[in-house]
C-alpha cells in the first residue's frame, strides 16, 4: 500500500510517501505561511524522487489541527480533492499525534497566539482531549501531566524533545473518514481566521 502523508497546519510542512508502512522519502521543512507556496513543488519532487504518480497513491494521512486557520486547510483541501477525484482512502491525526507519536507519555504545546496555547497529554499517541489554555495555565496542565514535553517549550521557559514528523506519521493510530465531504478542521478557536 503506498500511503501519502500531508501536514501544513503549523510551522512546518511535511509530506511523506510510504510504502507499506517504510518511509520511501520525505521532507519536514520550516515553511509557516508558505505552505502553500511550496507544498505542490515539494510533493511532485517526491514522487518524482520515488518514481511514482498520483494514480499509484492508495492512501493520504492529513492532520486535522488544531493549527493556524489557513494552515490546516491546505494539506486537508488537497487531500479531499485527491481521494474524492481518485477514490482514494483518506486518514485523519491530530497536530498533537504527530508532534508527539507513539511516547508512552507525552505533552504538546503549540502556541496559538494572543498568549494562548494548545495541549495535549497523549498516552502511546492517544489523547483524551485537546484544548486551549491561556498561557499562565501551562505550568498547571504541566504539573498535572507529567510527560515528555514536545512543541512549543519557549511558552514554558522549557526546551522541548526534537519529533520525528515522518516516523510519528506512519505509526501513530489514524482515523479513517467515511465521509470526506464532512471533514472539518479542528480550529478550536472561533476567530482564529483573524489572529494569523
Amino acid at each position: 500500500m503506498i500511503s501519502l502523508c500531508m501536514d501544513s497546519a503549523y510551522k512546518n510542512l511535511i509530506l511523506g510517501i510510504y510504502k507499506d508502512d517504510h518511509l520511501l522519502d520525505g521532507i519536514s521543512i520550516e515553511a509557516f505561511k508558505k505552505q502553500s507556496e511550496t507544498i505542490f513543488v515539494e510533493l511532485n519532487k517526491l514522487l518524482k524522487k520515488v518514481n511514482l504518480d498520483y494514480k499509484d497513491i492508495d492512501r493520504v494521512i492529513i492532520t486535522d489541527g488544531p493549527g493556524s486557520y489557513t494552515g490546516i486547510r491546505i494539506a486537508m483541501t488537497i487531500a479531499k480533492v485527491l481521494c474524492t477525484q481518485m477514490k482514494k482512502e483518506l486518514h485523519c491525526i491530530s497536530t498533537m499525534q504527530l508532534y508527539a507519536g507513539m511516547d508512552p507519555e507525552a505533552n504538546v504545546i503549540l502556541d496559538a497566539r494572543s498568549k494562548r496555547a494548545y495541549v495535549a497529554h497523549l498516552q502511546s499517541g492517544i489523547s483524551d482531549k485537546i484544548e486551549i489554555l491561556e498561557v499562565n495555565q501551562l505550568n498547571d496542565f504541566l504539573e498535572k501531566h507529567p510527560g515528555t514535553l514536545y512543541g512549543d517549550g519557549y511558552l514554558v521557559n522549557q526546551t522541548e524533545e526534537k519529533s520525528d514528523f515522518l516516523k510519528n506519521f506512519i505509526q501513530v493510530p489514524s482515523v479513517k473518514i467515511e465521509n470526506i465531504h464532512a471533514l472539518v478542521p479542528q480550529y478550536l478557536k472561533e476567530s482564529d481566521a483573524y489572529k494569523v
